[in-house]
């Protein structure tokens, strides 16, 4: 069994990070070469600054995808917080009054899931929890831990060697988002489709979201916001994954009339935005 949400409070911190100090673009410049500086020690390498400072912010990403689940001094962490953060804030927050949820308290928005002000959003993670390890990848578990920071790995390392086993497909876990202008990151499992979709990928599906909304309320948040579960690189198909989604969501919140939690579907690609809009028409 995976650990239930009083058993991570033990295992991991979950009180609010706290925000640092923003820094100017000399300082964003010298913290990117102490980072890289130190990810590139870890790997018996010597850092070289005669790259621009787009190609070193780059390879900071790219070493931090590859790096395993293993402490960092608190130096490092803080300049790490003081770059990243800065960064978040400069690609703009958008807060979840801004979203419109004019039924159900259920709203969409179409942009960058690292925006996103929501008490929490949703990573759609691999069952190892920790994140993406190819550098750079596009896909949204490489882009939460690479804008949040290298504690996310070694926060979701500490539950799965408390729990002593992958991630279940379907449940779902919290951590901290650090220096993610949300509050929490919810972690779930989606299926893998293979050749064909089967009744246990939707069920498995259809539990992804139950789980987060169950935990989100358990944890007493206002908001969260879902990315588009397993369409990406596990090959769900969008049309039945969004209906799935939104059936799931409006269930949850017809059993529960006395919730306030906000659910916000979060899309990127303009083909799921155009299918959530048609949907949620019909709510």
């Amino acid at each position: 069994m995976g650990l239930t949400y009083e058993q991570t409070k033990r295992v991991i911190n979950l009180d609010p990070y706290p925000r640092p100090a923003l820094i100017t673009g000399e300082e964003k410049t010298e913290a990117c070469n102490a980072l890289l500086k130190f990810l590139l020690k870890e790997q018996g390498l010597i850092a070289a600054f005669n790259a621009t400072y787009e190609r070193k912010r780059e390879l900071v990403r790219g070493y931090m995808n590859r790096r395993a689940a293993v402490p960092v001094p608190a130096d490092i962490l803080a300049l790490q917080d003081s770059l990243f953060w800065t960064e978040t804030v400069e690609r703009g927050i958008v807060s979840p009054e801004e979203i419109a949820a004019p039924k159900y308290g259920i709203g969409m928005w179409q942009g960058d899931i690292s925006r996103l002000a929501a008490d929490a959003v949703v990573n759609a993670a691999n069952r190892s929890l920790l994140g993406c390890f190819v550098p750079g990848h596009g896909c949204i578990d490489n882009v939460i831990h690479s804008f949040a920071g290298m504690q996310l790995r070694d926060d979701c390392a500490k539950l799965i060697a408390a729990q002593r086993q992958e991630e279940a497909s379907g449940d779902a876990k919290i951590t901290r988002a650090y220096n993610l202008p949300s509050k929490y990151v919810i972690h779930t499992v989606g299926p893998m489709v293979g050749r064909g979709l089967t009744e246990e990928d939707r069920a498995e599906l259809r539990s992804c979201y139950i789980s987060c909304l169950n935990l989100a309320e358990e944890a007493g948040l206002s908001s969260i916001a879902f990315c588009c579960i397993a369409t990406g690189v596990f090959n769900f198909p969008h049309e039945e994954a969004a209906e799935i989604a939104t059936g799931a969501v409006v269930n949850w919140k017809l059993r529960r009339t006395e919730s306030k939690l906000k659910v916000i579907f979060n899309t990127y690609l303009p083909r799921d935005t155009e299918i959530y809009q048609n949907i949620l028409k019909m709510i």
